[in-house]
């Protein structure tokens, strides 16, 4: 999830150029203008699952800058988002065995189960919104099996294929989490999101902070707007300090600062920003469990 990331990007310079096949992928570093929200949105509840703790993380591996000494107890999560004849996951978690034994991971409940405590049957989702490819991310799409995947058209490129090539990246990518999506893809349950799209009326998906490849972040409309960022914010101190989250490469921070504050300006309010790995909205939302409810239906 981030030690790995942190010292590959430490290992490079800071004014080290893309490679050529990365820079047209590379964002602009500034961030889109808004999309105008539709007249008559559906309206969509919004919940945030925990599906585990990591203890004492390194906070400099989240947010960069930050003292190399401190730490914090961060979450795994997922979010659920449901309206409109849907049922939505945004990002799948994970479950397979490897990641135990390279993380330290606390309460863990297996995606599949911590949507059932929100009275979801894994059969029953319709869509999962891959924000990107890492295994703590994607790594759940196998336990819904009927659900439509949608993921950055170049994201899936890369990771199905030159990223395993020589020169390549795949650090935080799980083979096996690939593997099902190519044979998602040969179900026809993959759907490729081109840049900034509406993928659902009233839910937006926008590339550009660059976490990965090429991850993807939510705006869902309403009253109040929300928007998930996903790991493109590690934490609610990445925003606060206007201090990038790990992206794909160090020449990625200034297009990560730039959508931090594309977030901001859509969701209205720093607060209905929600981060990849803050225990925060747990505390500032209704919580009842494991489930905070971001939006109410």
């Amino acid at each position: 999830m981030k030690g790995w990331l942190i010292a590959a990007l430490l290992a490079a310079p800071l004014a080290a150029p893309l490679a050529a096949p990365l820079a047209a992928a590379a964002p602009a570093a500034t961030a889109p203008a808004a999309t105008a929200p539709a007249a008559t949105a559906p309206r969509y509840s919004i919940e945030e699952i925990r599906l585990a703790d990591s203890i004492g993380d390194s906070v400099a591996q989240m947010v960069i800058g930050a003292p190399p000494d401190q730490k914090i107890d961060d979450i795994y999560a997922l979010w659920l988002i449901r309206g409109n004849g849907r049922i939505i996951l945004f990002d799948s978690g994970f479950h397979r065995p490897r990641w135990f034994k390279e993380w330290t991971i606390r309460n863990y409940l297996r995606p599949d189960r911590a949507v059932a405590l929100a009275g979801v049957k894994p059969e029953t989702v319709t869509d999962i919104i891959v924000s990107h490819a890492h295994w703590d991310h994607m790594g759940g799409i196998d336990l819904f099996p009927r659900a439509m995947i949608w993921i950055q058209k170049e994201e899936y490129r890369y990771y199905t294929g030159p990223a395993w090539q020589p020169g390549g990246d795949h650090g935080g990518i799980d083979p096996e989490d690939v593997t099902e999506l190519v044979r998602a893809n040969t179900q026809g349950r993959v759907r490729w999101v081109d840049g900034d799209q509406e993928i659902f009326p009233g839910i937006h998906a926008y590339r550009g902070a660059r976490h990965t490849y090429a991850s993807q972040y939510l705006w869902i409309e309403g009253d109040p707007p929300f928007v998930l960022a996903s790991d493109n914010v590690y934490l609610y101190r990445n925003l606060e300090e206007h201090k990038p989250s790990a992206t794909f490469e160090p020449a990625d921070y200034p297009a990560n600062l730039a959508h931090q504050q594309h977030m901001i300006d859509l969701a209205g309010r720093m607060e209905r920003v929600i981060p990849g790995h803050d225990a925060l909205p747990f505390s500032r939302y209704p919580t009842q469990g494991r489930i905070a409810t971001l939006r109410a239906p």
